[in-house]
C-alpha cells in the first residue's frame, strides 16, 4: 500500500514539505512574533512562549490538514476545470489554491491555539494578522518549491 501512495502526489505535499524545513520554521517563529505580540501584549518572554506553541500546533495537525486541503482541492479543480482547459494538477490555480490553503489552515491553527492555550479574544481583525504572518512564512515555502525543486 505505502508504494501505492508513494506515487500520488499533489502540488499540497510539495509544499508541506518545504513548510517543514528548519529554515522555514524558523522564519516562520521570527516573523509571527512580532505579530503574536502586537496582537496579544504579552510580553517578550510569554509571546515567544505562545509563538512556538502556535507554530508546533500548526504543524503538528497541519500535517494532515493540508495535505487533505489540497486533495479536496484537486476534486474541486477535476469537477470544475481541469477537463474544460485541458490542465493538469499542477497548474498556476492549484498552486494558488494551495498556498491559500496552507496560509488559511495554518492561521486557523494557531488562532484557535491562542484563544484556546492563552485565552485571547482576537476576532476577525486578529485572524487576518495572523493570516498577512503566515503568508510571508508560507510565501518563502512556496517560492522555495519554485526556486529549488527537489532532485530525484
Amino acid at each position: 500500500m505505502l508504494t501505492l501512495l508513494a506515487n500520488v502526489v499533489w502540488p499540497a505535499l510539495f509544499l508541506e514539505e518545504r513548510l517543514l524545513a528548519w529554515w522555514v520554521i524558523l522564519i516562520g517563529l521570527a516573523v509571527e512574533a512580532p505579530f503574536v505580540r502586537f496582537l496579544t501584549g504579552f510580553s517578550w518572554k510569554k509571546t515567544l512562549a505562545a509563538d512556538i506553541a502556535m507554530n508546533a500546533t500548526s504543524t503538528i495537525i497541519g500535517v494532515v490538514l493540508i495535505p487533505l486541503g489540497g486533495i479536496a482541492w484537486e476534486y474541486v479543480g477535476e469537477v470544475t476545470f481541469y477537463h474544460r482547459f485541458n490542465v493538469g494538477t499542477f497548474n498556476p490555480v492549484t498552486w494558488c489554491a494551495t498556498f491559500l490553503i496552507a496560509v488559511s489552515i495554518s492561521a486557523a491553527l494557531e488562532f484557535l491555539t491562542l484563544r484556546f492555550a492563552f485565552k485571547q479574544r482576537l476576532g476577525g481583525r486578529g485572524f487576518c494578522w495572523l493570516w498577512l504572518a503566515n503568508s510571508i512564512s508560507a510565501g518563502l515555502a512556496f517560492w522555495s518549491v519554485f526556486r529549488f525543486p527537489a532532485r530525484p
